[in-house]
């Protein structure tokens, strides 16, 4: 079947890889055709395990825990595997992992072909000047009520007692917009609402440099 995309999931803060089974992204890779892969974070109880993304979170941020150079080991790891088209690596990450995934695309933009966080905002540096361009897809509620839509402290953490402290998700888009070259005003579809009164508005920035997005 020739190289295959391969997707890097990663589980939310005080999570861990089986954990993220029940976002059903498996029948989704079966029936796609890519590698779908569920990295560890690290902690000291194994079922409660965070990421290091930058002011966030917990034990693998108090460590100082190199997970950008992990991911990308485990990127080369399973390449040696099984057939993986290295041009079609992607990141996605929920809460602290959505975190993570926006810090590999600043700090391993050479890597990734795009990047998703849902409901995490970017808590490390912007990438840095000439570093590649990465597209971005940003899902966050606006009313999430711990990784704050606005910004501002969260609620404390179940046992550990821990706070974070969320940036405006603004600042995220606005450092990507940016990076990218997506200035401009974006394309907005209209808002679909569902039968319980949820609505979602997507709005993309760009093509920019590279053809990069930031939706």
């Amino acid at each position: 079947a020739g190289p295959r995309p391969l997707v890097l999931l990663l589980h939310g803060g005080g999570g861990n890889p089986e954990g993220m089974e029940r976002y059903g992204m498996r029948p989704v890779s079966d029936r796609e055709g890519f590698v779908l892969v569920r990295p560890a974070g690290t902690g000291r109880l194994r079922r409660m395990l965070t990421w290091n993304a930058g002011a966030c979170c917990g034990w693998a941020r108090d460590q100082n825990v190199d997970d950008v150079a992990f991911l990308r080991a485990v990127v080369a790891d399973v390449s040696s595997r099984v057939q993986v088209d290295r041009a079609r690596v992607y990141a996605a990450g929920h809460s602290n992992g959505g975190m993570m995934a926006l810090r590999l695309a600043a700090e391993a933009g050479d890597v990734l072909a795009a990047a998703c966080a849902v409901g995490g905002a970017m808590v490390c540096d912007p990438p840095r000047p000439g570093a590649p361009a990465v597209p971005i897809l940003q899902i966050h509620s606006q009313d999430d009520p711990r990784a704050l839509y606005e910004g501002g402290l969260g609620p404390p953490f179940p046992l550990t007692n821990q706070r974070v402290d969320h940036p405006p998700v603004k600042k995220t888009l606005d450092a990507w917009i940016a990076h990218d070259g997506c200035a401009g005003e974006p394309r907005r579809e209209p808002p679909v609402t569902d039968a319980q009164g949820h609505s979602v508005e997507r709005l993309t920035w760009g093509p920019g440099r590279d053809g990069a997005e930031v939706t």
